[in-house]
């Protein structure tokens, strides 16, 4: 460190300018007067001293900026940064906000327009079904053998013909008469046509009133919004989600802000089969917007706020650019002028940035050129370029050590990249699955659940689930999947998808259609090796029974009183054969009674002998410790069967369900 003497300071004085001089004098007369306004007292000439003051602080920025700028700039590593900053970074910046600002008004504007449109046209084929019923309707009641009662009209001939036919495009369709009054006054009096909530429920509803001899005559007819609709909708969107919105009432859950009122969400409607289509090239992204639709209520207290439902949905530039101003009318030339205006104003910044950087990089050396020549075929992955070595400096030093990392980092690379691709389906495979087993376990009374699934590598081919179907029933699962890895977590993943979705629209239908359906969804989307061996089972709490269909899944064994009982109707493997046939059954299930399924990893474990545990001995474990608890003896019997194979490692997974009928 240099040390402080005043020799040194008066020939740091000595080298500066006369100008330098008086402002270094100007400043140190300032730092005096403002040392004396401290103590209570003023100098003379303060005020001017102060402007001086400033204009002197002026003057050094100017004269030490220089200086800064080439202590800043000597390294050529920050001289490369600020030409990469000048050249690239601010342009991309620039050119980026203005895409996302454009991209923003016109795409998210003409899908919600779109959105609208094709909502629209569902509600107006209902609306002409509702005219052809309600036409139906007040021809049968002018007759002067009308029929009486509600369920009448509608059973005539006519009307249940009109219906019929509606129906079979819109087969969950409900139709009321003398219903739809406030809809009516929403609209013009005599028709209306939109989404109604009715129940907390999404409905695409028409309503008409017609005169006929006895007065006047409403019908309603309304289809609920379901996720099949929105799958209906034309391919120019991806998944689409509706939620309800509605006012709270004194005693709901505390909702949120929505546009002055407190709303709460009481519906989501999602669909499930829509996917978004590939990108039609690097600038083809996705696209994420949302929408607020109205809706008209059926029937509640006129001071309520009527609800609204926010639509959000995902697009791709590509599919609507044909459309693109057409639903903007009028607005779309002033936006599109706008756009010019901001785009000219970012180029003029773009070639400002480049002119700087130019300047900046002509400074730069010869040696340090070809080196950047170097990264560029670096960065395109050609490592086989040589930076040519002309002088013995350290600037040759440099491109020597330049073309021996190149050969390093090619190595390097090769070797990231098959460890990267190792660990990346790994990674997958085992996201994947940690979705796909439940977090908890469902409660459901005069039932005890345990579940476990102990794999034996990082990706385990067997799976199971519990999918709650009311407020008594169940649904039970246990398959192994055939194969390992990503493949086998893949349809893992459609079986449950596949089985979510059957399970929640199959109301109480038996487990034999289910697992059909499940079959001929695998057959037909996976390949011909592929397949699982499933077990579905529903419990009843009310009834205290379980309808099982066994699809070539090792038999499970209910325990009970009577002794043990193999439960093993069903059928063959599921997604290896289309068009095959399952069988269910029905057992009636006693308190204190006891169901173990399992896969083959808890029956095939060796010991030394070569010896598998195999079903015999577990059905011997399971009646030594059937009295204690399901969680307390999943553990003991994957623990029994670990033991007989006296190994750490696992041959293959292993997974028990255990449910005690209490």
């Amino acid at each position: 460190m240099t040390r402080f003497s005043f020799p040194r300071v008066w020939l740091f004085l000595r080298r500066l300018r006369i100008v330098d001089r008086i402002a270094l004098a100007i400043l140190v007369l300032y730092a005096i007067s403002r040392l004396v306004l401290f103590t209570g007292h003023e100098l003379p000439l303060n005020d001017l001293t102060a402007i001086l003051g400033v204009f002197a602080i002026i003057y050094f920025l100017f004269r030490i900026a220089p200086w800064v700028r080439n202590q800043l700039l000597w390294r050529l590593r920050n001289r490369l940064i600020v030409a990469y900053i000048f050249i690239a970074v601010v342009p991309v910046i620039l050119l980026l906000a203005m895409f996302a600002l454009a991209a923003n008004i016109l795409y998210l504007e003409l899908g919600a327009h779109i959105l609208h449109d094709d909502l629209n046209e569902r509600i107006s084929v209902i609306s002409a079904e509702t005219d052809t019923i309600a036409e139906a309707i007040a021809e049968t009641t002018a007759g002067k053998n009308k029929p009486s009662g509600e369920e009448a009209i509608l059973k005539s001939p006519a009307v249940a013909s009109a219906i019929n036919a509606a129906r079979s495009m819109w087969p969950e369709m409900k139709v009321s008469i003398g219903r739809g009054e406030r809809l009516l006054k929403s609209g013009n009096g005599r028709h209306f046509s939109g989404l109604a909530e009715h129940e907390k429920k999404l409905w695409l509803a028409a309503a008409d009133s017609r005169q006929s001899s006895s007065g006047s005559i409403n019908v309603l007819v309304a289809v609920p919004m379901t996720a099949s609709i929105l799958d209906d909708l034309p391919p120019d969107f991806g998944p689409i989600h509706l939620i309800l919105l509605d006012q709270a009432r004194e005693g709901e859950k505390e909702g949120f802000e929505f546009r002055g009122k407190n709303f709460v969400d009481v519906q989501h409607v999602a669909s499930k089969q829509r996917a978004l289509y590939p990108a039609a090239n690097w600038l083809d992204m996705r696209v994420n917007g949302a929408s607020i639709l109205e809706v008209a209520r059926v029937e509640s207290d006129a001071t309520m706020a009527p609800p609204h439902v926010v639509a959000s949905f995902s697009l791709r530039p590509s599919g609507l650019n044909e459309r693109l101003l057409t639903s903007l009318g009028a607005v779309g030339p002033v936006l599109f002028t706008a756009l010019v205006i901001v785009g000219i104003f970012f180029l003029v910044i773009e070639l400002g940035a480049l002119v700087t950087g130019v300047v900046l990089t002509r400074t730069i050396t010869r040696a340090v050129g070809e080196l950047y020549e170097a990264t560029l075929h670096v960065r395109r992955g050609d490592f086989s370029y040589r930076v040519p070595v002309k002088k013995r400096d350290q600037l040759g030093a440099l491109g020597e050590s330049f073309n021996e990392m190149t050969l390093a980092v090619r190595d390097l690379i090769d070797e990231q990249r098959r460890r990267q691709r190792l660990e990346n389906e790994l990674a997958i495979a085992r996201e994947v699955q940690e979705q796909l087993f439940p977090h908890s376990l469902p409660a459901l009374p005069g039932l005890e659940l345990a579940a476990i699934c102990r794999a034996a590598r990082a990706v385990s081919g067997d799976y199971y689930d519990f999918i709650e179907l009311g407020h008594s029933r169940l649904g039970i699962a246990l398959a192994d999947i055939s194969g390992k890895g990503i493949s086998a977590a893949l349809l893992m993943a459609s079986l449950q998808a596949a089985l979510h979705s059957q399970a929640s629209l199959d109301g109480h239908g038996g487990t034999a259609k289910l697992v059909e359906r499940i079959n001929v969804h695998l057959f037909k989307n996976t390949s011909e090796d592929r397949y699982a061996t499933f077990f579905y089972g529903v419990y009843d709490a009310a009834a205290r029974t379980l309808t099982y269909t066994n699809a070539g899944h090792l038999a499970p064994f209910y325990v009970d009183k009577k002794g043990v009982e193999r439960l093993d109707v069903g059928g063959t493997v599921v997604g290896l054969f289309e068009g095959v046939q399952f069988e269910e059954k029905t057992i009636h299930l006693d308190p204190g009674s006891l169901l173990v399924a399992f896969s083959d990893g808890l029956t095939e474990p060796e010991n030394a002998y070569g010896e598998e545990f195999g079903a015999q001995r577990l059905q011997a474990e399971i009646l030594r410790q059937e009295n204690i608890h399901a969680q307390a003896l999943a553990e003991n019997l994957i623990g029994a069967a670990g033991q007989w194979s006296g190994s750490a490692e696992q041959a293959d997974d292993m997974t028990v369900v255990v449910a005690r009928m209490t």
